[in-house]
């Protein structure tokens, strides 16, 4: 009897993040998978077209250059983010004066919405008074379009990276916590400078805490959209369209766009599609990373 009451218990406690995960994320999952073997406008009864949206989906060059799109965002913010996190995380977890204050100010930005933080610097790269053009006018200097130009992509990517940094810094900081003192100390007695300890000690024994950190930062840049959607809708001409705003496009038309037709099944299965390519990645990376451990 005190068993089933203690079982009783526990599936009370464990039944509302049940409902919700069920509810909220695998019903939904399922709710959008069945379509995407139908033409389906949100309206009326779907239509069944076999593989017509994969058809369709291999003739889009469109979301093809999403997925270009993708992998330049998502290189761009993993190649600037993690050095960076890792130089921050290396100077503040030393004993300097400050060091907490500068941890919280650093990390701030990752509790921050996506959609807030990209209204701040679409407050700084406005192209007509936004505070970046202001400050080079007043040197002196040639506005530029930052929002609607080339120069789009190196934007998102900016703030991409400046939401992101202190989170990993964190776990960097966590990583570096668990190093021995010891081992500086003896690299230090044989003659080690700062560098050589840095690049003999540091990142090896960071070796799993570095694997993580670049998983989760290649999920999280394979997956992120919101900032853009916010900055650019994808503009100009498509150049910062990355896969998942294109899906987010599809499910919820833009009112700017010429298409403003809600598109279910398409979108459907380009959202399957696209949630295939960043598993392979991330199997990819997976797999790479636990054979460079075993060699």
């Amino acid at each position: 009897m005190k068993r089933r009451i203690q079982l009783i218990n526990s599936y009370t406690f464990l039944f509302p993040s049940l409902f919700l995960t069920l509810a909220l994320g695998i019903y939904p999952i399922i709710w959008a998978l069945r379509y995407m073997f139908f033409d389906y406008q949100g309206y009326g009864t779907p239509k069944y077209i076999g593989l017509g949206n994969f058809a369709r989906l291999f003739r889009d060059q469109e979301y093809w250059d999403s997925v270009s799109n993708t992998f330049i965002y998502a290189g761009g913010k993993i190649l600037i983010t993690i050095p960076v996190s890792l130089i921050l995380a290396v100077i503040l977890n030393r004993a300097i004066k400050g060091r907490g204050f500068l941890r919280a100010v650093y990390f701030m930005p990752t509790i921050i919405s996506s959609s807030v933080m990209a209204i701040v610097f679409f407050s700084i790269f406005n192209s007509f008074n936004g505070m970046l053009n202001q400050f080079l006018i007043r040197f002196g200097l040639n506005p530029l379009d930052w929002l609607g130009s080339k120069h789009a992509m190196l934007t998102v990517i900016i703030t991409a990276v400046w939401g992101a940094i202190g989170n990993y810094m964190l776990l960097f900081i966590a990583g570096l916590q668990g190093i021995p003192e010891d081992i500086y100390e003896s690299a230090s007695l044989d003659g080690a400078n700062a560098v050589q300890k840095f690049w003999y000690i540091t990142i090896p024994m960071l070796g799993r805490v570095l694997q993580m950190i670049v998983m989760l930062a290649i999920i999280t840049a394979l997956k992120g959209y919101e900032s853009i959607m916010v900055l650019t809708e994808g503009g100009p001409f498509g150049t910062t369209n990355v896969m998942y705003l294109y899906v987010y496009k599809l499910f919820f038309p833009v009112p700017s766009e010429t298409t403003t037709v809600q598109q279910i099944g398409y979108g459907s299965a380009v959202g399957f599609t696209t949630a295939i390519i960043v598993g392979a990645i991330t199997g990819l990376y997976f797999y790479l990373s636990k054979k460079l451990d075993q060699e």
